[in-house]
């Protein structure tokens, strides 16, 4: 395994990271346990949840995915310093398919809601501390989960990044958290979290989970140089593209069991050009004896701002072959392939 700084911390996280959404949904408690078992025995460290898991968010399964963690950090003690644990607060509910039922539909980032958020994790984690607390997603309207353009709306009430910032470092100083990250967050966004950590003297984020993958490279465009200049780590998340870059949806097939089939609500990665671009990098993967998975990975693996690529399987066949990704070179001659399929179609599921 590889490992890259968390941000500008001390932190040395795994350059693959464990998902965990399809937990208590697609995947039972001992699927799960078996997952953590094999990621730690390769050198996974980063094991990477949230309250609202697991997908598609409902009432009745809220929670599980963490609970999951904590019958496992229950019977696995002494490991809990080998991991990085990573969990998110869900944001308020400003789009239609984001969650209502998790302390109502103006959950937002004030200090009362942080603090019932992180207490109820911890409490289904079974564990005192989380090492990255993370904003699942901004406390305002903007270009999130597949929204293409900035909505341009007037939010009746945001909370202040600054108020969010202070009751984050409440948490820092009391030991419940260690680090705290932002997800699913603009330039706009890490700069205001930024500078309000530097005029206020609060907690600095360290990291950004945001979307990248050869269909979806927008993190490049704005928010990149955070990375290098800032100190502000990507934990890439979606770099299958639900799956559609492991070419098993390839021609309109639907296996049996997979996110695609199961769930109508997954359409993020399913317009047109993105299916043909999808097509494109499997055939480019095949005519260079890679599989599909390994190129999509690998392609993410190798970028200077990924400090972690994070995959999600169901199936220990999956997580298998995600984590060998980091074995896998990029030749120069695919990486150009890479780039001029990109020039030709750029970003085509945003």
């Amino acid at each position: 395994m590889k490992f890259r700084k968390l941000g500008d911390s001390n932190v040395d996280v795994s350059l693959i990271g464990l998902g965990t959404m399809t937990w208590g949904e697609q995947n039972t408690e001992s699927e799960a346990h078996e997952q953590i078992d094999y990621a730690l025995a390769q050198g996974v460290n980063l094991i990477d949840a949230a309250e609202m898991y697991p997908v598609p968010p409902r009432p009745e399964t809220q929670g599980r995915t963490e609970e999951y963690i904590g019958t496992w950090l229950a019977k696995n003690a002494a490991k809990r310093g080998e991991i990085v644990l990573a969990t998110k607060i869900a944001g308020p509910a400003r789009q239609p398919h984001n969650p209502r039922h998790i302390r109502g539909a103006g959950n937002q980032f004030d200090r009362k809601n942080l603090n019932e958020a992180i207490d109820a994790s911890l409490k289904r984690l079974q564990t005192d501390y989380v090492d990255l607390y993370q904003l699942h997603w901004p406390d305002r309207s903007t270009m999130t989960f597949g929204r293409p353009n900035y909505p341009y709306i007037d939010d009746e009430y945001t909370v202040p990044i600054e108020e969010t910032l202070a009751a984050l470092g409440e948490l820092v100083k009391a030991g419940k958290i260690r680090y705290v990250g932002v997800s699913n967050e603009t330039p706009w966004g890490v700069a205001q979290f930024l500078r309000a950590a530097e005029r206020a003297g609060l907690p600095k984020i360290v990291s950004i989970q945001n979307p990248y993958s050869l269909v979806n490279r927008t993190f490049e465009l704005g928010l990149s140089e955070f990375t290098h200049r800032e100190g502000v780590g990507l934990l890439a998340y979606s770099p299958l593209a639900f799956g559609w870059l492991s070419g098993k949806y390839e021609g309109g097939a639907r296996p049996a069991g997979a996110r695609i089939t199961l769930f109508e609500r997954f359409q993020r990665y399913s317009k047109p050009q993105s299916i043909a671009a999808v097509t494109s990098y499997v055939e480019l993967a095949k005519r260079h004896g890679l599989t599909p998975t390994q190129l999509a990975l690998a392609f993410v693996n190798t970028r200077r701002f990924t400090t972690s690529t994070l995959i999600g399987a169901t199936t220990m066949a999956q997580l298998k072959e995600d984590i060998g990704s980091v074995e896998i070179e990029l030749s120069e001659e695919i990486l150009a392939e890479i780039d001029a399929l990109h020039e030709r179609q750029p970003n085509p599921a945003p």
